[in-house]
């Protein structure tokens, strides 16, 4: 009886904890190992297609062929795109929507069309952050370690997130970012085993790329660490945190004139069907080259503009000049022109990463401010501080995770100082974002591809009557920390013979019994699921509308 129940035990404890132990540092290795490598050759793309740009302005006579090419280029990723729909635009709101279990996709045909895409907009001088393609590869590499291992869609699911996490990661060099990421945004569950996995995969793949930066020998600084060195913080008075208050409304607004211009452009986009849909794709690329011979800021995911923000405190200024206008006016220009790329990549679909863009855009509109109102008397050593509050504000109103922006401040910056005036700055641009009516972007692109691709017409409505099996995963649990199905719901609970309609806090117990009701397309897989957090059922009553 004690080695049936030992034996029991064990099993319990492979299934629960070491099973998704491994398969999480597997995961964390392979997404260590490919967006180390992915971020390395972005970096020589944004480094080498400066350097010709540069040799373009030398020599005009060349530009007609850039534009030539560019085109060429944008036609033939345009075509990728429509065979392979799930790496259109950043590939943040695909892979979310299979960490959740709504977007099926091939890893291998995903990962390896992401990565030559996305890098080849790159070399082409195109304004793309590595940051939304690496969480996709992430991603991928999660699904890669589930279905070659066999697993079920649980777990494939717990991967997916864990992966992402570990790209988001590895790309920014900042663990607690990608963690929180992938609870409040990729998986929108705060779940304890989304956390472990994700938090396992992050450490496993940062390891991974600290072990392998450092056998590398390249002539070009190729780190992709985005910590501002430069960067440095000083306390606020109370004068400040109206300033604060002010450029993060400002900013903020910008950031609604982003999202609504993204979903007005995708209308116009949606009309150019010339070349089966993948000519639309020249726009946005010959208008990247335009930008590009204006100024070389445009180029690349936006590191460097975000760079020439750090004063140290106040003690160097920033410098920045387009088309001989003075700075103020030098930054609303490039501002302005990060704006319209970064519009125009996630209109049309362009394969690359616009977390940056967007972030670059929300440190420009800090600049701005920050410069304005040391015309009105702010101190100088408040620009560092100030800069990185507003891009913040500009990420949450447009991406909505709030807890994300506040963690990214502190990481991102290597300073855990200062914690309100973060706060403030974050619950502005959230709260502007509430009052004129925003989305989540990436929320709101997941339902647009969906739409899109119409995923859910073979779905159907199901509903479930489970008995909780004594010992089963679910036991012990509140609703709300359950990894269920997509598109379900626990609609009620059986418990002493007394029905209730259960919330997020109730607690599961043995011998209990639940209704799940949710849409799916492969009942089989479903039930799969289902035992597989409940315990195996004798007899299945299910009803499909």
């Amino acid at each position: 009886m004690q080695n049936n129940l030992l034996k029991k035990n064990l099993n319990l404890f492979w299934d629960n904890a070491l099973n998704l132990f491994c398969m999480s540092v597997l995961t964390g290795l392979f997404a260590g190992v490919l967006v180390t490598f992915y971020n390395i050759l972005m970096s020589i793309g944004e480094h080498t297609a400066e350097e010709y740009y540069g040799l373009l302005l030398q020599n005009p006579a060349f530009i007609p062929l850039l534009f030539a090419g560019l085109a060429a280029g944008a036609v033939v990723i345009g075509t990728l795109v429509r065979f392979v729909p799930t790496i259109r635009g950043s590939g943040i709101p695909q892979i979310e929507g299979a960490a959740r279990g709504v977007v099926r996709m091939k890893w291998y045909v995903t990962m390896c069309s992401m990565f030559a895409a996305s890098l080849a907009c790159v070399f082409m001088g195109y304004p793309a952050g590595a940051e939304g393609p690496s969480l996709e590869l992430g991603g991928c590499c999660g699904s890669a370690t589930g279905t070659l291992l066999k697993r079920n869609m649980m777990i494939k699911r717990l991967q997916i997130a864990s992966g992402a996490s570990a790209g988001l990661a590895v790309a920014f060099n900042a663990p607690i970012t990608g963690v929180v990421f992938a609870m409040e945004e990729a998986f929108r569950s705060f779940s304890p085993q989304v956390f472990i996995c994700a938090t396992i995969s992050v450490v496993t793949a940062l390891f991974t790329r600290n072990a392998i930066r450092p056998a590398l020998d390249y002539p070009v600084d190729y780190t992709v660490d985005f910590a501002f060195t430069g960067f440095v913080f000083n306390d606020f008075d109370a004068l400040s945190y109206l300033y604060i208050a002010v450029g993060a409304a400002v900013t903020a607004l910008v950031g609604v004139g982003f999202y609504y211009s993204v979903f007005a452009l995708k209308k116009v986009f949606r009309k150019i069907t010339f070349f089966k849909g993948a000519g639309k794709y020249m726009i946005p690329f010959v208008l990247a080259g335009a930008f590009g011979l204006i100024t070389l800021y445009s180029i690349g995911g936006g590191h460097s503009f975000i760079e020439i923000f750090a004063t140290n405190g106040g003690e160097k200024e920033i410098s920045a000049s387009v088309l001989g206008a003075g700075l103020i006016w030098s930054l609303i220009i490039i501002v302005a022109i990060r704006f319209i790329t970064a519009v125009a990549s996630m209109s049309c679909g362009v394969p690359c990463g616009v977390f940056i863009p967007m972030l670059a855009i929300g440190a420009g509109c800090g600049g701005v401010m920050s410069l304005l109102f040391q015309k009105a008397g702010m101190s100088a050593a408040l620009s560092d501080y100030y800069i990185i509050i507003c891009m913040a504000a500009f990420f949450t109103c447009v991406v909505k995770a709030p807890v994300t922006g506040i963690v990214m401040v502190f990481e991102l910056t290597g300073s855990f100082t200062n914690f309100l005036p973060a706060i403030l700055g974050v619950a502005v641009g959230y709260l502007v974002g509430m009052l004129f009516k925003t989305d989540a972007i990436y929320e709101k692109n997941l339902e647009g591809f969906i739409a899109d691709e119409k995923l859910y017409k073979n779905f159907k409505k199901v509903s479930v009557v489970l008995t909780i099996r004594d010992g089963a995963r679910a036991v012990g649990k509140a609703v709300r920390q359950i990894v269920w199905p997509p598109n379900g719901l626990v609609i009620s609970r059986t418990a002493n013979g007394e029905q209730t309609v259960p919330d997020g806090e109730t607690v599961l117990g043995g011998g209990e019994i639940i209704v799940f009701e949710c849409e799916t397309d492969d009942e089989k897989e479903l039930m799969q699921y289902l035992e597989y957090l409940v315990g195996k059922q004798e007899t299945v009553s299910a009803q499909t509308e």
